[in-house]
């Protein structure tokens, strides 16, 4: 069994090109971008000087409209600043309304009050009569009223003074129960703090004393103790000074045998 035969032939991509021919264009070629129609100088001129044109006339309509905002602003602002101003001259204005109608009121009660007055005069009497007495009665009437309207307020007056009488002395007493039971309260605290400070001097000084009492028992004793580990110490330096002395002592003999001995070894 023989191998198989894997191999392609090669072909050369520019002559099978050619043998295929000339491509069909499917879109525009670079010659036919090149050569596209184009505006001339002054045509592109005339174009600039359009959209200048233009921007210009939105530049005027925004100007425009800056312009109608600022006067709204400024009515409104003239409007709220002025605002206080108006509502105090309505305020006013209502205030002497309301004046005006209680004296056109009171008028017409009067004039009321005054035609009653000459009727019933008229039918007792001449007009001459009913004239005077008609304005003698309104006369006496206007001082009734005013007699009566005095009086009220002297009763109100009288009864404010009286409840405030009334009421004074209760509450005097209220105020000196107040005051002496804080005064007796201060009282049982300062005695309460004057006792606590003379307890604690009393304690004070009986620890004092105590105290004193036992630094007196002490010092003795600590005396006592310096006396005898003064005198143990003595002692001590006694006892080592004559275990020197004996030391020296032996020393001092044994040189002297020994010199003993060497000088019989001489003679010898």
């Amino acid at each position: 069994m023989g191998k198989r035969d894997n191999r392609v032939a090669y072909v050369n991509p520019i002559a099978a090109a050619r043998a295929r021919g000339p491509v069909q264009n499917a879109g525009p070629t670079i010659q036919d971008y090149l050569s596209r129609p184009r505006p001339s100088w002054e045509e592109l001129k005339e174009q600039l000087e359009k959209k200048k044109k233009g921007s210009r006339a939105l530049a005027d309509f925004e100007d425009k409209m800056n312009d109608r905002w600022r006067k709204e602003l400024a009515k409104n602002r003239e409007k709220l600043l002025g605002g206080g101003d108006k509502d105090k001259d309505r305020d006013k204005k209502s205030v002497d309304k309301e004046k005006d109608e209680k004296r056109e009121k009171k008028e017409k009660k009067k004039r009321e009050k005054k035609k009653s007055a000459r009727r019933s005069s008229s039918s007792s009497s001449s007009s001459s009569s009913s004239d005077s007495s008609s304005s003698s009665a309104s006369e006496s009437e206007d001082e009734d009223e005013k007699k009566s309207v005095k009086k009220k307020h002297k009763k109100k007056k009288l009864s404010i003074r009286r409840r405030s009488n009334s009421s004074d002395p209760g509450s005097d007493a209220e105020y000196k129960k107040k005051k002496r039971s804080r005064e007796e309260g201060d009282k049982e605290k300062d005695d309460r703090s004057r006792r606590k400070k003379r307890k604690s001097e009393r304690s004070y000084k009986d620890s004092a004393s105590e105290s004193s009492a036992d630094s007196e028992g002490e010092e003795p004793t600590e005396a006592k103790k310096k006396k005898r580990s003064s005198e143990e110490k003595e002692k001590i330096t006694d006892k080592s000074k004559k275990k020197r002395k004996k030391k020296h002592k032996k020393h001092g003999r044994k040189k002297k045998k020994k010199a003993v001995s060497q000088s019989d070894s001489e003679l010898d």
